[in-house]
């Protein structure tokens, strides 16, 4: 039995200006109970404009927006914010430089009018799942930018939200905070049942966090799916390049098969790669289409690999990354990236094949 759902977007059109362009165009998703949804995409793909949307700060101007089954906006209206029993996170926390942390996480529960042993209780609750129980006396000046992050977490699932909303929240955050906050979060998320939506353009972090992932651009979906799904086979280009470092591989079709195709790609010659079926109805023969193979699934070696795609080249650069060691590798006018274990030992200018699997590399739509 499918999880109910907890928030449903259906065909949502929003336009800036009288006659704009449409920045959100035909957007539906949904996101069950207990989901974590991840919007993820470049500057000015739409993501954060949708967070916004749900949240009550925009109105659609086409299509409708469901909570817990009922609408709370459709072309033009929208139920205010406060009505819609929401938990919202901020990239900048937002909190009360002049309240205290308990102060800051007790002012939802009081415009709900609930009795001081209640907000007692309840937001002592929710600092100890933040793990912030020993500080609620504190003003935000005496807590550090983590702390301060979860201060706002613990004020938004304090009210027991229907749907909690993050913008970005990690952000502003170092790297290693940034890294210990997204796996505190996911389990918290977890721990709660909480569903959510999380709005990033940080590929790790959707990685880490997303049960659903939504890639986005120019206002539409581009690719949605678990996320390792998703890494693992893009369906263009575009998807492909925004999850980090690959090889895209220019080329035609010159055969279709029952999982996979035939793309010459010039200096490479004809490779074998997977294709999606959704894909492989799309193509025929003699469409431009690009091959997507990670730096970590090619190899190398000496000697010509056992391998139903390999080709020879030429180490132009070689780069030391700690546990693994990139190389840079020319084949005629084609430059691969590859990444290996740091006991390979190859150096500039030596002479390497390379090889891979038809199912390491993935048919893209080269777009």
């Amino acid at each position: 039995m499918s999880a109910k759902p907890k928030l449903q977007i259906e065909s949502v059109v929003k336009r800036f200006g009288d006659g704009g362009a449409a920045v959100i165009k035909g957007l539906s998703a949904t996101v069950a109970e207990g989901e974590m949804l991840v919007l993820l995409g470049p500057s000015g793909c739409g993501k954060t404009t949708t967070l916004q949307l749900v949240a009550g700060l925009l109105h659609p101007d086409e299509g409708s927006i469901f909570v817990d089954g009922k609408q709370v906006a459709g072309a033009g209206w929208g139920l205010p914010p406060e009505r819609r029993n929401l938990g919202m996170v901020f990239q900048s926390y937002a909190v009360w430089p002049h309240k205290t942390v308990f102060e800051n996480v007790a002012y939802g529960l009081e415009l709900r009018s609930m009795s001081r042993e209640q907000i007692k209780r309840k937001v002592g609750d929710a600092l100890r799942l933040v793990h912030l129980e020993d500080l609620g006396q504190r003003y935000p000046s005496e807590i550090s930018g983590g702390q301060q992050q979860r201060v706002a977490l613990a004020r938004a699932i304090v009210v027991e939200p229907s749907l909690l909303l993050l913008d970005e929240p990690l952000s502003n955050l170092d790297a290693a905070l940034r890294e210990q906050m997204r796996v505190e979060l996911k389990l918290l998320q977890r721990q709660l049942g909480l569903a959510a939506i999380y709005v990033t353009h940080d590929q790790a972090e959707a990685m880490v966090l997303a049960d659903h992932l939504v890639v986005m651009r120019d206002g539409v979906i581009a690719q949605e799916g678990p996320a390792e799904a998703v890494f693992r086979r893009p369906r263009s280009a575009f998807v492909a390049r925004f999850f980090g470092v690959t090889n895209l591989l220019e080329g035609r079709i010159t055969e279709l098969g029952s999982n996979g195709a035939r793309v010459d790609v010039g200096a490479l010659g004809s490779l074998s790669a997977f294709a999606p079926d959704e894909l492989r109805g799309e193509l025929k023969n003699g469409d431009p289409v690009c091959v997507s193979i990670r730096p970590l699934e090619l190899a190398t070696s000496a000697s010509r690999p056992d391998a139903a795609n390999a080709f020879q080249g030429r180490i132009a650069e070689r780069i030391f990354l700690g546990d693994l060691t990139e190389y840079f590798v020319h084949v005629g006018d084609v430059r691969l990236r590859v990444h290996v274990p740091s006991s390979d030992r190859f150096a500039p200018g030596d002479n390497v094949w390379i090889g891979f699997s038809p199912e390491a590399g993935t048919v893209v739509l080269n777009s």
